[in-house]
């Protein structure tokens, strides 16, 4: 099923019964919360919550895309625009606090790259979670010249899902050409990673990365439940030296600290990733993460990446406006 909630008319604000039924919308098919969990949450009947559901089916509510008359939500995107610079903020709704965001960013990172797409285009993707949650909101057609670059290595080892088809996948839905980092992401040594770009035809990639429109990124934490720990790239050894040279996330498996500066560490050689600063100086950069456990990271990612753009949740919006999560 496509799920669709209309952005509405940002001339006039949605009635309540109206945002009330976006709001069951987006708690059931994004969230995947259970019909009497939303009862709960909205104060009102399960009985309601079905109807409001059946309702938003009948009235052709099929791609779900932030409802803009939402005041809360455009205060948030307003406030981060002006403090942190961003042409433009996107701020998902979130059922509570404690809730995952994954899935609502996921949804509104799909439908925001989907409209920024344009032939002859030439975007740079990483990896993750949130950014494979995307993959269900896109709003998949044919573009013409459109060129997607993979901007870091993947994993040896998944259990289920693999975070690193993400680029593939991507660029299926657009019938695209796909250019891919053939290796792991991180290696046993920088002279290992010299090798593969020069001699083993990685460079054609790293080249083919120079000039890029866009680029669309998220950024972990170095705890025990981000990616570069689930899929064994950085040990807890390693990740616990790198906390101790200030490192608070990673963006493409480069850790950097506070102040968005990438950590002196030799692990950092290692990382088979386009360079930072070829991402940075594509026009259009947009970062896409949330959750109280990457906070930090959140902060440091916008200083080392200097997003265009930024989509979050509304709980992770307001820490970072300086409100209660």
């Amino acid at each position: 099923m496509t799920q669709d909630i209309p952005a509405g008319d940002v001339l006039r604000a949605p009635k309540r019964s109206e945002r009330l039924r976006q709001r069951a919308a987006w708690m059931y098919f994004v969230e995947e919360m259970t019909q009497s969990a939303i009862a709960e949450a909205l104060g009102v009947g399960r009985v309601t919550v079905v109807r409001m559901l059946a309702e938003a089916k009948a009235l052709g509510e099929v791609r779900i895309a932030l409802s803009r008359g939402d005041a809360e939500l455009g205060g948030l995107e307003a406030a981060l625009c002006r403090l942190y610079g961003f042409s433009e903020a996107i701020v998902a709704p979130l059922s509570s606090a404690t809730a995952d965001p994954t899935a609502p960013i996921g949804a509104a990172l799909g439908d925001h790259v989907s409209a920024l797409l344009r032939n002859d285009m030439k975007i740079g993707l990483g990896w993750g979670r949130t950014l494979n949650r995307s993959l269900e909101y896109l709003r998949e057609r044919s573009l013409r010249g459109l060129s997607v670059v993979s901007l870091v290595g993947g994993v040896t080892r998944f259990a289920q899902d693999n975070p690193a088809e993400f680029p593939s996948a991507f660029a299926h839905a657009f019938n695209a050409d796909c250019y891919l980092i053939p290796a792991p992401a991180l290696v046993d040594s920088a002279a290992t990673k010299e090798a593969l770009i020069q001699r083993c035809g990685l460079g054609e990639v790293y080249d083919f990365a120079e000039g890029l429109d866009a680029a669309v990124v998220s950024v972990g934490s170095l705890g025990s439940e981000a990616a570069i720990a689930r899929f064994a790239l950085i040990g807890e050894a390693d990740r616990k030296a790198l906390r101790e040279y200030g490192g608070v996330g990673e963006m493409l498996c480069n850790v950097f600290d506070r102040e968005g500066r990438i950590v002196e560490h030799p692990l950092n050689q290692r990382v088979m990733s386009v360079p930072i600063g070829s991402v940075r100086a594509a026009p259009i950069r947009v970062l896409a993460a949330g959750g109280a456990h990457k906070q930090a990271a959140i902060l440091g990612a916008i200083k080392l990446l200097k997003p265009t753009t930024l989509v979050t949740d509304a709980a992770t919006a307001r820490r970072l406006t300086g409100g209660p999560g």
